[in-house]
């Protein structure tokens, strides 16, 4: 079943993160699958929110994912492509369940209204949630061994998660959610109530800025951080050359920061993937 599971959980992760598709397809093909199988559980676990009716059938759909990654009910378990496919990756290359269930735990904040309440917390999460999915794409690329000290991992998922929530401003706003660090958006004299009714300001451009400035930053200490791995590891770490890109046209057209952003076609990112590989893997 592990050839169709995976099959099954590549096709969910093209159909539901196609960035993070994309990115599999420069890795080494034996690797591919498997690396599929951890951002498809990953899309799942993200998109919850979007297919349940409220917090409680939430946490629900998380405690069967901890369920699974425990051990208890695998029988059952198994009869889910993605589970199946998730937890063969992980006998395979002996990833630590721990670190999966970590993510859930990071993922129930998704579920609730609270703001996300200042940059420590957001670096925690992103820590758990995009840093672990690069962590284990390169561990799997490494034949399971761990690869440290996992600054390249840290930062560029940092980097992702910050300037995947400035171009998603506009759509989370829409839900009353605030889901970039609120003291850097309080302290540019940012309202709440603004931010819920799509509403521009100065301030709001201010803080704006200061995070893409921080999502930069976080950028360049990933490449140092990149350029010290084995050739090997680094394709695990191409979705920089996508991330670059779209903070550089998130910055070019921020004046209206609600709108939803402009998206390249896939043979593009490909080719943007494509280069990032073949200039890293030396």
């Amino acid at each position: 079943m592990a050839g169709t599971s995976h099959d099954f959980a590549t096709d969910y992760l093209r159909r539901t993160d196609r960035d993070r598709y994309l990115s599999t397809l420069v890795l080494p093909a034996e690797a591919r699958p498997h690396v599929a199988a951890i951002l498809a559980f990953n899309a799942d676990v993200a998109t919850i929110r979007d297919r349940v009716s409220g917090p409680q059938p939430g946490e629900i759909r998380l405690q069967w994912w901890n369920d699974a990654l425990s051990g208890e009910g695998h029988g059952e378990v198994r009869q889910n492509p993605l589970a199946d496919a998730l937890l063969e990756t992980m006998d395979r290359f002996g990833l630590p369940p721990g670190t999966l269930q970590r993510l859930l735990g990071a993922r129930r904040f998704d579920l609730y209204d609270d703001p996300m309440p200042d940059l420590e917390t957001f670096e925690g999460y992103a820590g758990e949630t995009a840093s672990t999915l690069l962590q284990l794409s390169a561990m799997i690329l490494n034949g399971g061994e761990t690869v440290e000290p996992g600054d390249a991992a840290g930062h560029l998922g940092v980097a992702q998660a910050l300037t995947g929530h400035l171009r998603a401003l506009g759509f989370v706003s829409a839900q009353g959610r605030v889901m970039l660090p609120w003291t850097i958006l309080e302290a540019n004299g940012v309202r709440e109530t603004e931010l819920f009714r799509g509403q521009d300001s100065e301030g709001l451009q201010a803080a704006l800025g200061q995070i893409a400035e921080l999502a930069s930053g976080h950028l360049d200490k990933a490449r140092a951080a990149i350029a010290s791995l084995p050739g090997a590891l680094r394709p695990a770490f191409g979705s920089l050359a996508l991330v670059e890109h779209q903070l550089t046209a998130w910055q070019r057209n921020s004046a209206n920061p609600f709108a939803p952003p402009g998206d390249e076609p896939d043979w593009r990112k490909i080719a943007r993937l494509a280069w990032w590989t073949w200039q890293n893997r030396r």
